[in-house]
């Protein structure tokens, strides 16, 4: 005869967990188990902590599709990346790692997309990346709640980070270290993230009645290097190069080099972003870093709260940067 039980610590239990198992183990009814699955958000943070218990030790998987069709939705929300992702992979796999640990612990799937397949299947939200100017008709159309990564002013939810008092941290720091001439290198980007790293910047400037000097490029390092190369002869020591990404200071950095110009000593450089270039550069670059894996998650609880409490608007929120310091600049003024 097949057996469908095992033993285990001497007690029988069924080789498919049931939701009775669930709601035996935890003490509480079946209906308490199934509020706790289906509406996470009507029922105590203790109550949830004790029934997730249950269901992980009695091994139990919630029917997904179960749960999609009871709530009339699909557990799934769209991550799309409007922008050249081979400029921006590390960034975004941290982003998409804490977007999902806010999707996961509401038994959301997320699902990675472009521009072009878009449209490819349902969800129940979006959180979009990269918006442009361009893009502000198609995605004030949408019928779902939306999240925008990245500033905005167009009216959409967001979160970012300070852009602006990332920018004007780390020029206050060149200038305490001794840098008589900062040069900002941005990215050549009508984008409000980026009028905002300009910003900050030129109040550093203003406030303290330095020159400015902005010079715009493509997210690519080899530009920035370029740059560096063919003006060399105009840049005398005690510049420091305030960049608007870590891709455009790691390019920054290897044009000084290049040319013989002593890092930190003479030349300073900065980025903006933290995530990975900075670290594989050498010496490692000092720059603004951004909590991506906290932002993520908060662009991912911005939107469940909004699917599940039915609203349009939930605010913005804006993240406060951090300096790295790496070997980029002087430990101290000459």
């Amino acid at each position: 005869m097949i057996m469908n039980t095992y033993e285990l610590l001497g007690e029988e239990r069924s080789l498919i967990a049931t939701l009775n198992d669930v709601a035996k183990l935890a003490n509480v009814s079946k209906m308490t188990v199934s509020r706790v699955i289906n509406h996470p958000d009507k029922v105590t943070n203790d109550l949830k902590q004790l029934v997730y218990q249950a269901m992980h030790e009695v091994d139990y998987h919630p029917n997904m599709a179960a749960k999609a069709l009871v709530n009339n939705s699909t557990q799934i929300i769209k991550f799309c990346v409007l922008e050249d992702i081979d400029t921006t992979e590390p960034y975004y796999m941290n982003l998409m790692i804490g977007i999902a640990r806010a999707l996961d612990a509401q038994q959301y799937s997320l699902q990675l997309v472009t521009r072009q397949n878009f449209d490819i299947g349902n969800c129940d939200g979006y959180v979009v990346t990269g918006m442009r100017k361009k893009d502000f008709d198609w995605i004030g159309n949408l019928k779902k709640p939306v999240v925008i990564f990245g500033e905005n002013r167009f009216g959409f939810d967001y979160v970012d980070t300070n852009n602006k008092a990332g920018t004007f941290m780390i020029s206050e720091l060149a200038v305490k270290r001794g840098y008589k001439r900062l040069i900002f290198i941005g990215m050549d980007s009508h984008e409000s993230f980026e009028y905002s790293r300009e910003a900050g910047y030129l109040q550093l400037i203003q406030e303290n009645q330095m020159v400015s000097e902005i010079h715009r490029f493509d997210n690519h390092s080899h530009l920035s290097q370029q740059f560096i190369i063919e003006n060399w002869d105009d840049f005398g020591p005690d510049t420091c190069f305030i960049c608007a990404s870590d891709r455009l200071a790691l390019g920054a950095e290897r044009g000084i080099e290049s040319c013989g110009g002593l890092i930190p000593v003479d030349y300073g450089v900065t980025g903006f972003d933290g995530v990975f270039l900075n670290q594989v550069a050498f010496p490692r670059i000092t720059t603004v870093k951004q909590s991506i894996v906290e932002m993520g998650m908060a662009c991912g609880e911005k939107l469940l709260n909004k699917i599940v409490n039915h609203i349009d608007k939930d605010g913005s929120l804006m993240f406060e940067p951090k300096i790295s310091m790496g070997g980029t600049v002087r430990d101290s003024s000459k």
